[in-house]
Order: structure tokens, then C-alpha cells, then sequence
């Protein structure tokens, strides 16, 4: 008889969608205890219903709470393991910071007082090896860009980052392979190679590049990375020669690229924010502006470089002299 009632209480539930059933003044609930098999299993299914829907709940409950704190946090993603956040960065009159790719105490007043016309006269083998070969490809920049200012300075400034990447990222691993400090000559290379990259961004924004210039930049980028990897590991002081003159040939274009804005050929638009913020100019800050102080810092490179390629010049290495850190 058991089994009989168990089976009609079974059938009962299957099709009408599992409800606790009543049985005289006891609940099947109650019942199944003393039925065990099949019974004890459909009550635990039964069981677990109201569990799952109450997880859901509180998965969307959670979902909403982190949805008011990230709305709340100006949508800022923050890890709750990691605990990985930005902090609030201002500027001096209490604006928020607005770049990420820099922050205030990186930017700079550059010293426009530098000597831009200063040039150093080829004297050894690699001098005029280093100032031939720089000549040389200025001719074919030139024929191609003409007085195209703007997309001349982005192609140059794409080249003119490479060099303090390469030169400080194999001073860093010598470091580390000979367990030797670098005179401060990484640093320096590297933030060489951020300020040119900051030059490049500034000149997206003031000139938009097309697809085929995109792709020369590209070439450009890879042909020369790796061949002055290659230089530099082969003949430093060469290398570090080249750089000097590469930069003296950027202070000649920066300095045609004023004087044509000068003279009304190329207009004198406001100046990006980006630059306005990374050398601390003016907010009515102007093109010309912009171009005289990247001027200044080419002229810082080259003063750097040509240092650089004394030392080796000299038989010493570049640890054995200090390094100039923090003009940027």
C-alpha cells in the first residue's frame, strides 16, 4: 500500500509543476521521510527551486550595486582584488588632470634660450661617415615632403623617437649583464625617446595623416629600428654621431617650418591642449609657439648625442661620464 500511495503522490507532483502536497493533516514534505527512493530525491529537487532563484536575486542585486559605484566613480573601473585605481591628479588651480599618457610633474618649460645654430664639424673617420649618411637621407625626405611642414615634422619625429629606445634599452640589458650601473645614461636615452614621442603626438594633432603616409611610417618605423639596432651594438659612437646630426638636421626644418608661418605660408593655428599642458605654454599659446620649443628640445638631443659620442670618442665608456638627466 505504500508503495502505491508513494507512486499516485509521485504522479501527482510530475504534472502538476512539483507543489507541496497535502495528505490528511500532514504535508508530503512530512511524508517522504518514511518513504525514502524516489520520494527522497524528488523532494530534494523540489528543494532546490527556491534556492536558485534566491542566488539570482542576489547576482542582480550585486550587479546593480556595481553599477551605482561605477556611475558613481565616473565610470572608472576599479578592481576589488587587485585594488588597482588612478588616483584623482589636479592641476595647480584645481582642475582635474585630463591626459593619462603624462602626468604634471612630467611637463617642462623648455629653454628656448639654447643655441639652435651650433654644429659640430666632422673631424674622424665615423664623424663623416655619421654626417654623410644623415645628407643623404635628407634628400629624399625633402623631395618628398617639400614644404609639406607639418607632415615633414611627423615623419622626422616617427625616426627621431627610435634611437633613445634602442640606445637606452641595450645600455639597460649591459646593466644587467655586468652587474654595473650606467652613469645615468638610460635614463637619459629614454626620456630623449619620450619627449620625441611627445613631439609626434602633438603633430597628430595639429596635422592628420593619410593611409600612405601611415604606411611609410610604418616602413620608415621598421627599417630603421632595425638598422640602428644593429649600428648602435656594431659602432656606438657612430651611432650616437649620427643621432647629433640627425638632430641638427630636425633644428633646420623646425626652423624653415617658423619661418614659414611667419611669413603667412603656413597658418598660425591655436595650439593643441596636449602641448599646452606637456610645456606649461600659455592657454592663447599659438603653432608658433609650439614649433619653437620643440625646437629647443631638438637642440637639447643634439647637444646630448654629440656628448655622448665624445665619451666613446675619448675610449671611455658612457658610465664614466654623467649623463644630462632631467631637461625633460
Amino acid at each position: 500500500m505504500k508503495q502505491i500511495t508513494l507512486a499516485k503522490f509521485a504522479a501527482r507532483a510530475l504534472f502538476n509543476g512539483g507543489r507541496n502536497y497535502q495528505c490528511g493533516h500532514f504535508s508530503f514534505a512530512e511524508r517522504h521521510q518514511h518513504s525514502g527512493g524516489f520520494g527522497s530525491f524528488h523532494w530534494r529537487w523540489m528543494s532546490t527551486m527556491p534556492d536558485i532563484k534566491k542566488d539570482q536575486q542576489h547576482s542582480e542585486e550585486e550587479e546593480k550595486k556595481n553599477e551605482v559605484v561605477n556611475n558613481n566613480s565616473n565610470n572608472v573601473v576599479v578592481s576589488s582584488y587587485w585594488g588597482i585605481t588612478r588616483r584623482k591628479v589636479v592641476r595647480e588651480d584645481g582642475t582635474e588632470w585630463p591626459w593619462n599618457c603624462f602626468m604634471p610633474w612630467d611637463t617642462y618649460h623648455s629653454d628656448v634660450s639654447i643655441d639652435v645654430t651650433k654644429h659640430h664639424v666632422p673631424k674622424s673617420f665615423a664623424d663623416k661617415f655619421a654626417y654623410r649618411t644623415v645628407k643623404f637621407l635628407r634628400v629624399f625626405s625633402d623631395l618628398y615632403f617639400k614644404e609639406r611642414y607639418g607632415c615633414h615634422a611627423m615623419m622626422l619625429e616617427t625616426i627621431a623617437g627610435v634611437p633613445g629606445m634602442v640606445g637606452g634599452m641595450l645600455l639597460h640589458f649591459k646593466s644587467l649583464r655586468k652587474f654595473e650601473h650606467s652613469g645615468g645614461w638610460i635614463k637619459a636615452l629614454l626620456e630623449e625617446a619620450e619627449n620625441e614621442r611627445m613631439h609626434l603626438m602633438t603633430m597628430v594633432e595639429l596635422v592628420k595623416p593619410s593611409w600612405h603616409e601611415r604606411l611609410l611610417v610604418i616602413v620608415a618605423q621598421g627599417v630603421f629600428f632595425n638598422a640602428f639596432f644593429v649600428f648602435y651594438l656594431i659602432w656606438p659612437k657612430a651611432a650616437h654621431r649620427f643621432v647629433g646630426y640627425l638632430e641638427e638636421e630636425a633644428l633646420i626644418s623646425y626652423t624653415q617650418h617658423l619661418k614659414a608661418i611667419e611669413s603667412g605660408k603656413v597658418e598660425n593655428v591655436p595650439a593643441p591642449a596636449i602641448a599646452i599642458d606637456y610645456w606649461r605654454l600659455p592657454k592663447d599659446a599659438t603653432l608658433k609657439d609650439v614649433i619653437t620649443v620643440i625646437r629647443a628640445d631638438e637642440a637639447h638631443h643634439r647637444d646630448v648625442n654629440h656628448f655622448a659620442s665624445d665619451i666613446h670618442h675619448q675610449g671611455k665608456q658612457l658610465k664614466e661620464a654623467p649623463a644630462p638627466i632631467g631637461y625633460h
